[in-house]
């Protein structure tokens, strides 16, 4: 069996939760030698004990369907591990009539009032304790700050009566600063996101049974209320005083009452760590898609960053031959491009089921393939600034393909 179609023991995500059971069949990856990234899990059926409790063991409840929500016949747990990373949780569901309707569940994500009302949180809500959170606010301030900088280097080719002094030495030289600065920043963060993520699972989701009426043994009609909960969340994200991950005591006192063992750290495991152990390197990380995308950015950031020292006036000046400008400024961007664009693509196969099939329909997939075009962007540039000093329209190029 291939890598990518089965969990190592100590790798499997919720084999603590009682209420879920891994459907192997459903366990996946783009690339076969590759951890998995995509498993499906299926909620366990009640236990006879619940179905010959007393009416007295009960509080029946009439069942009430709030706006919003949906009742279908079967719903399930998918879990991956761009969504691990990010400390989300997505139920998967089939519709049904009312007659065969078993679980409740809240609106899905993809309606249009959701859309709308996460799109207004984005704009009222900052989770700034949350790592996921500041590496996308980050990257984007960063990628700001990069737009603002193609405009200082473009305009003069294309509108060169906007021009003014020092527009590209300084203006473009100390935004691209800047910009590398910002990126980097962003790339260590994704590394410690990559690194932290939660190494078991958790549903995120509380199940609450309820009861058309009062029931008697052989005419009894309930069903599963399904409703996002954080007490059932052990992200790191959730800890919301510093994103250096949930204190140990707070994970051990927290229950869920789903005869669930969601204290599922070893004894003496940290909730957060800044550099992994060799082994789990090995036999994990270096087998993880979106774990090596992290590096391919942060070392490409790194060797970008030259050049970005190098583009600060005063210093850029001193690169007085061709062969000084290629090895010292174009070349670090074209090495540093290229990680770009290797992050971007491996994060973009991360969310697909085969690596040649897109899933344009998953909004990770939307994140990868843009860092992959932006990637390409900052590769293309520099190559063509290898013969910018004599030609103009390499220069042109160059500056086109940055912004």
């Amino acid at each position: 069996m291939n890598r990518s179609n089965t969990f190592k023991p100590e790798r499997e995500p919720l084999q603590h939760t009682d209420t879920l059971q891994l459907n192997d069949r459903k366990v996946h990856g783009p690339v076969s030698f590759l951890n998995p990234t995509q498993a499906r899990f299926n909620p366990v059926n009640p236990s006879e004990d619940s179905q010959t409790a007393r009416p007295s063991d009960v509080v029946p409840r009439t069942q009430t369907q709030r706006p919003g929500e949906a009742q279908v016949a079967n719903a399930g747990y998918q879990w991956t591990s761009r969504n691990n990373r990010k400390g989300r949780h997505t139920l998967v569901y089939n519709q049904s009539d009312d007659s065969d309707a078993v679980y409740t569940i809240p609106r899905a994500t993809n309606s249009i009032k959701e859309v709308l009302k996460v799109m207004f949180r984005m704009f009222t809500y900052f989770p700034v304790w949350d790592i996921s959170y500041l590496v996308a606010i980050i990257f984007t301030f960063g990628s700001l700050i990069w737009i603002l900088n193609a405009l200082f280097t473009f305009l003069p080719y294309t509108n060169p009566s906007s021009q003014f002094p020092g527009e590209i030495v300084y203006g473009g030289g100390i935004t691209a600063f800047i910009g590398c600065l910002v990126f980097e920043i962003g790339c260590a963060l994704l590394m410690l996101e990559a690194i932290n993520e939660n190494r078991v699972g958790c549903f995120g989701w509380a199940l609450e049974q309820v009861y058309d009426d009062y029931w008697s043994p052989g005419n009894r009609r309930d069903s599963t209320h399904v409703f996002p909960s954080i007490a059932h969340c052990f992200h790191h994200q959730q800890n919301r005083k510093n994103f250096l991950g949930l204190p140990p005591e707070l994970a051990r006192t927290r229950t869920s009452g789903m005869s669930v063992q969601f204290d599922t750290r070893l004894d003496g495991e940290k909730s957060w760590i800044w550099f992994p152990s060799r082994r789990e390197l090995r036999s994990h990380y270096f087998r993880d898609l979106g774990f090596l995308a992290c590096p391919c950015l942060f070392v490409g950031m790194n060797v970008f960053c030259i050049a970005g020292l190098l583009g600060l006036p005063g210093i850029y000046s001193h690169l007085d031959t061709p062969a000084k400008v290629n090895g010292a400024y174009w070349i670090p961007q074209i090495i540093g491009g290229s990680g770009f664009a290797i992050g971007g693509l491996l994060f973009t196969i991360e969310t697909q089921r085969r690596w040649w099939l897109p899933a344009p329909g998953v909004l990770g997939w939307h994140i990868g393939f843009w860092s992959l075009v932006g990637g390409v962007g900052f590769t293309i540039g520099p190559t063509f600034g290898l013969w910018a000093e004599d030609k103009h329209w390499a220069a042109y190029q160059a500056n086109c393909s940055f912004f």
